[in-house]
């Protein structure tokens, strides 16, 4: 299973993204189950709606929520406890709630592998960012 963030997402859906070739290619040779969460989700139609792509917005949502792209994983209260805990823990760097809630689900889950471009997937220490 890899854990799939929003700078993945977003890279390969949108060609004007830099990382997009990178994403792409890397969709295409995945055979591994594509894992994401509630909170990814709110993130990635966030930054496509912020970014004016409306209509990808809607028609990625769709899909989404259809369950034609990953695993989806609803964060519980707990595990929204838990992360509160790790974003206070790491108050030092700059990682978004999103980020921390990501952190602990892979770490939960026993997740190795996130298609992220984020640096902060790599400050984890405990996820190995690809592609």
């Amino acid at each position: 299973m890899i854990f799939v963030d929003t700078s993945g997402w977003f890279a390969g859906i949108v060609p004007s993204d830099q990382d997009h070739e990178a994403a792409r290619n890397w969709f295409r040779q995945n055979r591994e189950i594509l894992f994401t969460t509630d909170y990814v989700i709110d993130e990635t139609l966030t930054l496509f709606k912020a970014r004016g792509e409306n209509t990808r917005a809607l028609q990625i949502a769709e899909r989404f929520f259809n369950k034609e792209l990953a695993e989806i994983h609803f964060l519980s209260e707990d595990e929204i406890l838990q992360t509160l805990k790790i974003f206070r823990q790491f108050s030092d760097k700059d990682w978004s709630f999103t980020d921390c809630s990501s952190k602990f689900i892979c770490e939960k889950f026993g997740i190795k592998y996130a298609l992220s471009f984020d640096k902060h997937f790599r400050q984890f220490g405990t996820v190995i960012a690809v592609p």
